[in-house]
């Protein structure tokens, strides 16, 4: 889509709020004509008056209450100008969100974290004030159109000066369209890897302490804002040359304007309210000249927002980062249609993944060929040594990497979109690294739950958590920190298992759960997950008191099926798993 196209679809989204806005402001940017008319009068008046008359008065009450009108239409103008740019903003972040949250959740966000923040913030911000700097376009386009037939009236030479300086803008913009474009890109890249430098930094401050690199961080962070100054140093230096040269271009053509509005004076071809007139004009048409030629140039680096932007939807039509959808500012929020207790459909009998492949662009590693089929009630664990793709497997079958091939069929139907269908009431998933929140810790385990002492406690008693509870400060209300900083890794990884059982799920998958826990908490918490009705669980572990428990164990090797049985049976057979069991340093 080209720029006028992002911006027409935003100018459409909330039409009665963007219509008032552009009413206000050019009633705003038009209003300064009636002063000018006012102040003809009053001084071809004066020229041939001997006192003041009521006449003279009534121009003078009419000047204030024009001011003092516009004024007022200012502050209106600001309010809905304000609510008009929230929603736009709110908009193109309400959609490139919706969009990331679709994706796969191993590569929901292209790039560093840092470069998303910035294209959430300055882009969206960019977009937002290309939008409101339309309405004072309009105005300011009303104001000089008659404006300029007003002037046309009183001198067709003088007037014509007045477009030299846009003309000139105009050419200088377009010459250097590319280089603005260029500084604009390289700016917002580097103010991204400082924002997700900082994020790296806050998340590994233990790990640079024990590795004692505390110069070489701070060395580094030093040259990405050597860089980013480098760069927005050229970026503003550009967009401060270009308003300079607009102001002294108009300034220069205001002079000899001015120059000529003198001679035709001296030579009676202009009156002194023709003067007072066409010098009142000339300051607001001048001034939206330069202005122009500022939007111009805001013009091209609003293109290279709306491309930054677009490359977050990452292969969605680029329509769809400015699709018209409700943006819920006030009162309560709708009531969620997302079920949260399994259906008859949602209950598993069997789960068959055939062919199952997905490998890394940049390394090529990953998993080939997976075939598999999980039962009702059964454990299934997947075992293997670094990097045999364990963890792969897991997140290609949930959708959190986009398969390169296979086929998965639940209850015998195929799964399409395995990210969308791999979710409560269907599946619960406790990642290998789990992440919680700077919030409480029922507020981590519930999310977005309501609050059911039942299930939350028959989650905590699973996850074998309330012994520690008893032992925080505030308990459940607890705040924990910044990913879990007040709790050990077992105390991290039991929430968020808990997290996962307060969702009632036909498939749980866990992802190596058990690693930070001593042996006596994991027998515990394995005992009690399974002492109801078994549910059926996928489950990578390494560890001998789960395999011991596992209905069936697949070996990874090298991101293929090595083999897989009972334990009896791969003990017995498998020369792979024999050397897992037997406490390999590297298992």
């Amino acid at each position: 889509m080209k720029t006028y196209q992002y911006l027409w679809c935003l100018f459409r989204y909330r039409p009665l709020l963007y219509t008032l806005n552009a009413v206000l402001w050019a009633i705003i940017h038009v209003a300064p004509l009636v002063p000018g008319l006012l102040a003809q009068q009053f001084f071809n008046r004066l020229q041939s008056a001997t006192q003041l008359s009521h006449a003279f008065w009534l121009i003078i009450v009419l000047l204030v209450a024009t001011e003092l009108g516009r004024v007022c239409l200012i502050l209106s103008g600001g309010t809905v100008d304000s609510l008009h740019r929230f929603s736009i903003n709110g908009l193109l972040k309400r959609n490139m969100l919706a969009r990331i949250l679709e994706r796969p959740g191993a590569h929901a966000v292209p790039g560093s974290p840092g470069e998303a923040i910035s294209r959430f913030r300055d882009d969206a911000r960019q977009a937002e004030d290309a939008v409101s700097w339309t309405l004072d376009s309009l105005g300011s386009i009303i104001f000089s159109i008659i404006a300029i037939v007003i002037m046309l009236r009183i001198s067709v030479t003088i007037t014509l000066f007045v477009f030299m300086p846009l003309v000139c803008m105009v050419a200088v913009t377009q010459a250097i369209h590319k280089r603005l474009e260029r500084y604009r890109r390289a700016s917002r890249e580097a103010t991204g890897a400082v924002t997700s430098a900082i994020g790296e930094i806050f998340s590994s401050v233990q790990g640079i302490k024990v590795a004692a690199a505390e110069d070489h961080v701070v060395q580094h962070f030093q040259g990405l804002n050597e860089q980013r100054r480098r760069t927005m140093l050229r970026d503003r230096t550009l967009e401060q040359l270009l308003d300079s040269i607009f102001g002294n271009t108009v300034g220069l053509g205001t002079g000899m304007i001015l120059i000529l509005a003198a001679q035709a004076l001296h030579t009676h071809q202009l009156s002194i309210g023709d003067l007072a007139l066409f010098i009142y004009y000339l300051t607001f048409v001048t001034e939206y000249t330069q202005w122009a030629g500022t939007f111009l140039a805001h013009y091209i680096q609003t293109g290279v927002a709306f491309q930054r932007m677009d490359a977050l939807l990452q292969g969605a039509p680029a329509e769809r980062l400015v699709a018209h959808h409700p943006l819920y500012l006030r009162g309560p929020l709708p009531a969620s249609n997302k079920n949260t207790l399994p259906t008859t459909q949602d209950q598993l009998t069997t789960l068959r993944v055939e062919g199952l492949s997905y490998r890394y662009p940049d390394s090529g590693r990953g998993i080939t060929g997976i075939s598999l089929q999980l039962h009702q009630g059964s454990l299934t664990v997947i075992t293997g040594r670094i990097a045999s793709g364990k963890t792969t497997l897991l997140q290609a079958l949930l959708g959190l990497l986009p398969r390169d091939e296979g086929e998965i069929y639940w209850n015998g139907q195929q799964v399409q979109d395995a990210a969308s269908f791999f979710v409560p009431p269907r599946s619960a998933y406790t990642a290998q690294i789990p992440r919680l929140f700077s919030a409480t810790l029922q507020e981590n385990i519930l999310l977005d739950q309501p609050h059911n002492p039942e299930r939350l406690q028959k989650a905590l008693h699973t996850a074998v958590l309330e012994p520690d509870i008893a032992t925080l400060e505030h308990g459940l209300d607890t705040v924990i920190g910044s990913r879990g900083v007040k709790l050990s890794g077992g105390q991290i990884q039991r929430t968020a298992a808990a997290r996962m059982l307060v969702r009632p799920a036909s498939l749980l998958v866990f992802d190596d759960l058990s690693s930070a826990l001593d042996i006596e908490t994991e027998h515990l918490l394995w005992e009690r997950l399974f002492q109801d009705q078994p549910p059926t669980c996928l489950v990578v572990s390494h560890r001998k008191t789960v395999l011991q428990r596992a209905d069936q164990i697949i070996v990874l090797k090298d991101g293929q099926i090595e083999a897989s049985g009972t334990l009896a049976e791969l003990l017995e057979s498998s020369a792979e798993f024999q050397y897992l069991w037997h406490g390999a340093s590297n298992f």
